[in-house]
């Protein structure tokens, strides 16, 4: 805690320190355990009222938008803009590029603006947002939260999750959605009296940039300082399309139970540059036999356990031989007539 506290102060990130409006978003869900009642419950009343067949729910969100509020939906020109809504015509532009999962979405997130509109404008309101940029941000954060509760209701969803025992791939089949569609909505069921899992959802790429997290538990994850490359999500890249898994230690002896697994995302034609990602879904250990991923593993005192840590400027381990950087804060043992195999050795 010392080195955080150090960090903190040398880098200037206490929390009166100014953000990013991506970075206030991520902290009002993670305050949230990111679960938010006021939108999760809405959607999936409104997903019963439009009788949503899971896996086939394009149709009866097109539907919705028509007879609810006269939109209409048709394609639009291959372009950088996946989809656009005119309010003044009523009409929803969707890219043919979209994958069928997308489309659902997409659709989803305008009939939420459309559905709960007052809701989200309250919400907006009310939550920590500093500026235009941010409360923007947040609008939209909150349609995707609720297109995400309307395409994978609640119950319904964490129903299939429980059958399946959290197998993301077959949760993606059921439900015709992505696999960092399921894990993120996997991040989100903690609904008073029927909790699922409670996981920590991140999506980072290839330098190390963490673009996407949030958490039901309280995992920690760095704000500055990189993250542990001992950690599984930074393997995905070499194995990809592979579900690989993790028994992790943090410092403080918290152990946790992590998967990792690359996403790719193809945009335009052959020669255009695509989007490789690594998505991880991480839970406390004592959760992880819920998990089919830990058929086969031992999970008790004899586990094999990889120490991780949040950051090498913060991580207390003074042994690591993957360390980046020194600890803030800790002396290091300097002598040219002697070498060793940590790239900082601390004072004894």
């Amino acid at each position: 805690m010392e080195n955080i506290a150090a960090l903190v102060s040398e880098q200037g990130l206490d929390r009166g320190a100014s953000q990013q409006p991506h970075e206030e978003i991520r902290d009002w869900f993670y305050q949230r355990r990111n679960y938010v009642t006021e939108l999760d419950e809405p959607a999936e009343k409104l997903a019963a009222t439009l009788r949503l067949t899971p896996g086939d729910v394009r149709s009866g969100l097109a539907t919705g938008l028509r007879e609810r509020h006269g939109v209409q939906v048709g394609p639009a020109p291959l372009g950088a803009d996946q989809h656009r809504y005119d309010p003044e015509r009523k009409t929803l532009h969707l890219s043919p590029a979209l994958r069928p999962g997308q489309v659902a979405f997409r659709l989803a997130s305008e009939l939420a603006l459309l559905e709960a509109g007052d809701t989200i404008d309250r919400l907006v309101a009310t939550g920590p947002f500093s500026g235009d940029t941010a409360r923007r941000l947040a609008r939209i954060g909150f349609a995707n939260y609720y297109a995400s509760a309307l395409v994978l209701p609640y119950r319904v969803f964490l129903g299939a999750a429980e059958r399946y025992r959290y197998d993301i791939t077959r949760l993606s089949d059921h439900f015709g959605v992505g696999f960092e569609t399921v894990c993120h909505r996997l991040s989100t069921l903690q609904r008073r009296g029927t909790r699922g899992v409670p996981f920590s959802f991140v999506r980072v790429d290839r330098a190390g940039n963490i673009s996407k997290r949030q958490s039901a538990t309280g995992f920690h994850f760095s704000r500055a300082g990189g993250s542990c490359p001992l950690w599984i999500v930074y393997e995905a890249f070499s194995s990809p399309g592979r579900i690989l898994t993790q028994i992790a230690e943090l410092p403080d002896g918290k152990k946790y139970f992590w998967l990792a697994r690359t996403v790719t995302r193809t945009i335009g034609g052959h020669g255009d540059p695509g989007k490789t990602f690594a998505i991880a879904l991480g839970c406390e250990l004592r959760h992880a036999r819920r998990l089919v991923y830990s058929d086969g593993l031992e999970l008790g005192t004899n586990a094999a356990v990889t120490p991780i840590g949040i950051g090498c400027k913060v991580c207390e381990r003074p042994a690591c031989p993957q360390r980046a950087f020194p600890a803030i804060g800790k002396a290091l043992r300097v002598d040219e007539h002697t070498s060793s195999l940590l790239p900082y050795p601390p004072l004894a």
